[in-house]
C-alpha cells in the first residue's frame, strides 16, 4: 500500500484556482462598504450611494451621434429597443443634424425628447 495519496491534475487545479479566488477577495476587500452598528446607518449610507449614482448619470452627456445602446439606455424613457432603433436610424439616415431629429425615431416622440434635451447632443 502507497502512504502518499494520489495528486491528480484536478485537485491541484482546485487549489490553485481557490487560492486565485481568495487573492481577488483580498485584494477587493479594500474597496469593500464600511460596516455598521445600525441598519438606519446602513441604510441612509446606501441611499446616498444610490443618489451619488443617479446624479453623476444624469449630469452625463449623451451624443446621439456616437453613443452605444449602453449610453442610450441610460436616458428616461429609453430602453434597449429604442436604444437600438435610434442606433439603426443613425445608420440608415446618417447622423442627426439636431437633437429635435431624435423625434423622428420609430416610437420616440417629442416628450421624451424634451425629458432628455438637457443630457442630449449631436456633436462633441
Amino acid at each position: 500500500m502507497n502512504a502518499h495519496p494520489k495528486v491528480s491534475f484536478v485537485s491541484v487545479t482546485k487549489t490553485a484556482v481557490l487560492g486565485c479566488v481568495l487573492a481577488i477577495l483580498i485584494f477587493n476587500d479594500a474597496n469593500a462598504a464600511p460596516c455598521f452598528d445600525n441598519p438606519q446607518r446602513a441604510y441612509e449610507y446606501l441611499l446616498s450611494q444610490e443618489n451619488a449614482k443617479t446624479q453623476a448619470r444624469e449630469q452625463y452627456t449623451v451624443n446621439i451621434n456616437r453613443a452605444s445602446e449602453g449610453e442610450l439606455v441610460s436616458l428616461n424613457g429609453i430602453g434597449s429597443s429604442k436604444a437600438q432603433a435610434i442606433i439603426l436610424y443613425r445608420e440608415m439616415f446618417g447622423n442627426f443634424k439636431t437633437v429635435g431629429e431624435l423625434a423622428k425615431v420609430k416610437g420616440i416622440g417629442a416628450k421624451t425628447v424634451e425629458k432628455n434635451r438637457g443630457r442630449l447632443s449631436v456633436q462633441d
